[in-house]
């Protein structure tokens, strides 16, 4: 019995000892966290890398927080896609307007969601922000006039806003180190997300709307009923990533998969999240169910999390009165970003690119419809079905885009400060290449060059989202990491923001673009993808290679 006792005394130290080399050889990265934390992640890391592995629960979490980066995508990009027929049928004075007050939504969305992922879980957050979006969204597509569209719209932005930064923390904290580049790869649902909107208006308003010819607020409703269309389906798509995996268009079908997701599904909450909340006990039962679905056993035991801050009891589930409380104490998980001068500068230029990025994009591809449509008018070619076609076109190179930023993010080459490659050199060379070739767009002068570079742009955007949605989580650590997102993601959506008056400002009264103005507004996106690719050349922190805390 001694010599049992003193084999079970041996195995305990040695994991010590090992957990120790594991600090050491990552001391200079972490930053922002206690001690404390820092050793109980990387006994997760280790448990995720070497018992758990990538398996079953995570492939299907992959799916699950995938449909939502499309469905993400889908509602930004089916706004962008129903402009023009909305300005035909509402008679809007700047159909801008709808923008302005999507992306509203969107900032007060990214900032709520994303810290309230630190307060009371990603898992709550996940669901509340599908509930959200999927109901205004499909309330928008009934609206009558033009004011109660873009109200609708942006209680939809709400929802959708807490998508991104929830679902990339969620993910990231349930893979093993060894499969963190297929964050990267979660890009290809956004490049999706696309391509389904554009697939969806084609069908629909290329063959339900009035003839372009029909001036502003002489189209009748009952003659373009194809931008409602577009978003009653996308409704249905949006919302049926939180009912199951495959959208359908019947109500019965709908509510049988929200029990699929509920309840065949069942999402864990992350095991950081609950261990940096002192919840050591929920951790170890999240662990334990998800190697379970992968056919695995783990040997981490609850000591092995307590013996780590000394603690032999965990925390108790806070209850609803005490998660509102922690509401107001959000500060307290901003301070950290900036704990130290690498991190803050770090924390400060990631948030900054995010901002430009925020600008330049929507910029382009909120209005790429409308670009579409005055360059066709202007060589005589401008069909409904041919503006959609080459919206479609657009989306599908995409796809690509995102491969190749998943195959090059972990490829690196030298030690130490002098290490080139991964993420910081993907996301640089496509931001830059991004807004060479908008430049170019703003030389064309025939379909097909407008065309070919809005497809060269297409592909490189992918790229760089694919990478930056990846980078941004793993440069945080899990107790921030919420707000470290949201911080991103809303000044993203102050860009988003800032955008449609960007468009304002250089564009006509009607706020149709001609197809001399429209180089405009493509032109200072170009700009600002310019100077956002300097800005990430410039960041101090590389994560290729890291394990995420």
């Amino acid at each position: 019995m001694s010599a049992a006792h003193e084999k079970s005394d041996a195995a305990v130290e040695e994991k010590q000892v090992a957990l120790s080399y594991d600090v050491l050889s990552q001391a200079g990265h972490v930053e922002g966290v206690g001690r404390d934390y820092e050793l109980k992640c990387n006994l997760i890391n280790r448990c995720f890398q070497e018992e758990i592995g990538f398996g079953r629960y995570q492939w299907q979490l992959f799916v699950i927080t995938g449909l939502g980066w499309l469905a993400d995508n889908l509602w930004l990009q089916g706004l962008a896609i129903v402009l023009p027929q909305v300005q035909q049928e509402l008679n809007p004075v700047r159909v801008e307007y709808a923008v302005l007050a999507e992306f509203a939504g969107l900032i007060v969305g990214a900032t709520t969601w994303g810290i309230m992922a630190d307060l009371i879980g990603r898992r709550l957050s996940f669901n509340i922000t599908l509930f959200l979006s999927g109901l205004f969204g499909l309330a928008a597509a009934g609206a009558p006039n033009f004011v109660t569209f873009c109200s609708l719209i942006a209680c939809m932005g709400f929802g959708v806003g807490g998508n991104l930064p929830v679902d990339g923390a969620l993910y990231l904290e349930h893979i093993p180190q060894s499969h963190q580049w297929t964050l990267t790869l979660l890009s290809v649902w956004w490049a999706l997300g696309q391509l389904i909107a554009s697939l969806i208006s084609w069908g629909f308003i290329a063959n339900f709307s009035c003839n372009p010819s029909i001036p502003s607020g002489q189209c009748a409703t009952s003659a373009n009923m194809g931008w409602r269309y577009t978003l009653y389906t996308l409704y249905v798509l949006r919302y049926s990533r939180q009912f199951c995996l495959i959208p359908q268009l019947s109500g019965a079908l709908t509510l049988l998969m929200f029990v699929c997701r509920f309840f065949v599904f069942d999402v864990q909450e992350s095991s950081k999240f609950l261990v940096a909340q002192g919840r050591d006990e929920e951790a170890i039962k999240v662990l334990e169910h998800i190697a379970r679905r992968n056919g695995k056993c783990i040997t981490l035991k609850l000591e092995d999390l307590q013996a780590v801050s000394g603690a032999t009891t965990s925390k108790p589930v806070p209850n609803l009165s005490t998660s509102v409380r922690n509401v107001f104490s959000g500060i307290s998980h901003i301070r950290p970003l900036f704990s130290s001068r690498r991190l803050a500068i770090n924390t400060t230029l990631i948030i900054v690119i995010w901002g430009l990025i925020g600008i330049a994009y929507p910029l382009f591809n909120a209005y790429l419809p409308l670009y579409l449509s005055a360059q066709g008018s202007a060589s005589g070619s401008s069909s409904v079905s041919e503006t959609y076609r080459n919206y479609s076109i657009v989306s599908v190179l995409g796809i690509p885009g995102s491969l190749i930023a998943c195959a090059t993010v972990d490829y690196t080459r030298g030690t130490g400060r002098w290490l080139v490659g991964g993420r910081k050199l993907v996301l640089a060379l496509s931001t830059m290449l991004t807004g060479l070739f908008l430049f170019l767009f703003t030389t064309s002068q025939t379909t097909a060059a407008v065309l070919g570079y809005s497809c060269a742009s297409g592909l490189t955007q992918n790229a760089m989202y694919g990478v930056l949605y990846a980078y941004t989580p793993e440069v945080f650590p899990a107790p921030h990491r919420g707000t470290g997102d949201a911080l991103c993601s809303a000044l993203n959506r102050i860009g988003g923001f800032i955008a449609p008056l960007i468009k304002i400002a250089t564009t006509p009264l009607s706020g149709s673009a001609s197809a001399n103005t429209a180089n405009s507004p493509v032109f200072v996106s170009a700009a600002l993808f310019m100077v956002a690719a300097v800005l990430t050349i410039l960041l101090p922190i590389e994560t290729a290679g890291r394990m995420a805390l």
